[in-house]
């Protein structure tokens, strides 16, 4: 995929992603718009996604990012590769969840990533992180009974928080007895993990299932 010269950190209380979404035909976007769907919010450049959805042809993808250069060469790609199980989307999702969710196919939504989202360390930028209350409860809401969400930092108290916020919903149940998943149960790492996982350092992961 071709790099992308891009700001590292992106405000996402900017005012320009606090517009109105606009959805996409999801029977133009997808040959079969009704397959399984993995929601990855925060894709970056995509290249997980792009991986997945080329292992994975028996279900829908759809990765959500707030710099709109890197969505748009991930479409570009993904176009190349010819790939109708996939799609990306520019803008925030504390914003869009929302409109977003709604508008997906009923019953699709069955495996959320979010993984190694912007850290925003300084405590009056703690609302920008991604994982907010509303958020994780329009998310587990829209995920059908037995849907995962994987979640994964290399920043422990990043990662602790987003367990504990999904935690407190009741019909999460966490999917390994260790209080961190050792393993990465997807086929594919994402850009990140590699790069932290090549310099020796620990990644922090939980798995969730949604309770019927």
């Amino acid at each position: 995929m071709p790099k992308v010269r891009i700001r590292q950190h992106v405000n996402p209380l900017r005012r320009k992603f606090q517009h109105q979404l606009t959805i996409p035909d999801w029977n133009e976007v997808y040959s079969d718009p009704n397959l399984p769907l993995h929601l990855d919010i925060g894709c970056a450049r995509g290249e997980f996604l792009l991986k997945m959805a080329q292992l994975q042809p028996d279900k829908n993808f759809l990765g959500i990012e707030i710099r709109q250069a890197l969505v748009q060469v991930a479409n570009q790609e993904k176009e190349k590769l010819g790939l109708t199980n996939l799609h990306y989307l520019f803008g925030s999702m504390n914003y869009y969840a929302e409109t977003l969710l709604p508008s997906l196919p009923k019953n699709s939504l069955h495996f959320i990533t979010i993984q190694f989202p912007d850290p925003w360390f300084k405590r009056k930028h703690n609302k920008r992180r991604v994982v907010q209350p509303e958020l994780v409860k329009i998310l587990v809401d829209y995920l059908v009974a037995g849907g995962t969400i994987f979640l994964q930092s290399d920043i422990e108290d990043i990662a602790l928080e987003m367990r504990q916020r999904f935690a407190v919903n009741t019909l999460l149940v966490t999917q390994h007895q260790e209080f961190w998943l050792k393993e990465n149960p997807l086929p594919v790492p994402t850009e990140r993990e590699l790069y932290v996982l090549e310099d020796k350092k620990p990644v922090y992961r939980v798995l969730f299932r949604k309770e019927s």
